[in-house]
């Protein structure tokens, strides 16, 4: 039987084993998260990128059927021009009214295309007044965005850094500690959230808060090993018992 005071090292060890731990448990949980976060500011600044895009877009969509439209007012004209031309070579005044006719048609095309125009510079000056007010946003945005990224950047270096000092700590804290007890204890950790070791609180588990009986609270109490929670299987101990 191993000594009574041999087992309260072992418990005392494990306990400062279970601290290092739970912080690195927790620090690598923090760690796992911080990705996600950059993920979601990431998105949010292509979005608004995105929004940007779309209104350049629109913007080029508007110019071009400007240019179409213009195009087709120059052949409008001309046609109107052709047809003026024409009309001193007309023989019949069925000819001649009929032509008329053909020319008022044009004209009439021509005030819609001259509309239609007007009404695209009205759609553009308000498309680049947006597209200006977007990238003042965008501008902003890119600002606050490379600001936020840095500074998680900074929080996953200094939580790596400090993963690796808790390492450190942790392999200088093994050789002191029975290699059995240190077996279970790791598989208890591997499986139970970064907690492997608990106090008793009242009669209850420190881990999942299930009442523990007499008999284990004698048993942990006379020092002979370690004694698990029947519920959870972690690692039990009085702090009044150390």
């Amino acid at each position: 039987m191993v000594a009574d005071t041999a087992i309260k090292t072992q418990i005392k060890k494990l306990i400062d084993l279970q601290k290092i731990d739970g912080e690195i448990y927790n620090l690598r949980k923090d760690l796992q998260e911080k990705p996600e976060i950059i993920r979601a500011i990431t998105e949010e600044f292509e979005n608004n990128k995105k929004k940007l895009k779309e209104l350049d877009d629109q913007l080029k969509t508007i110019l071009l059927k400007r240019k179409e439209r213009e195009l087709e007012l120059k052949t409008k004209e001309e046609g109107i021009l052709k047809a003026n031309g024409q009309l001193s070579l007309l023989k019949t005044n069925k000819e001649y009214s009929t032509k008329l006719q053909e020319i008022e048609g044009l004209k009439a095309d021509k005030s819609l295309v001259e509309e239609q125009i007007l009404v695209s510079y009205d759609e553009s000056d308000k498309a680049m007044a947006e597209i200006e007010q977007e990238k003042k946003k965008v501008a902003e945005f890119e600002k606050t965005f490379a600001i936020k990224k840095k500074t998680i950047d900074d929080e996953i270096r200094n939580l790596d850094e400090r993963v690796k000092s808790l390492e450190n700590e942790r392999k200088e804290l093994l050789p002191g500690i029975d290699k059995n007890y240190l077996s279970r204890y790791e598989k208890i950790l591997d499986h139970k959230d970064g907690l492997a070791i608990t106090a008793i609180h009242g009669s209850n588990c420190g881990g999942c808060f299930m009442n523990v009986t007499t008999q284990m609270l004698n048993n942990i109490r006379l020092n002979e090993g370690l004694v698990f929670c029947e519920m959870c299987t972690r690692i039990l101990y009085l702090e009044d018992n150390l």
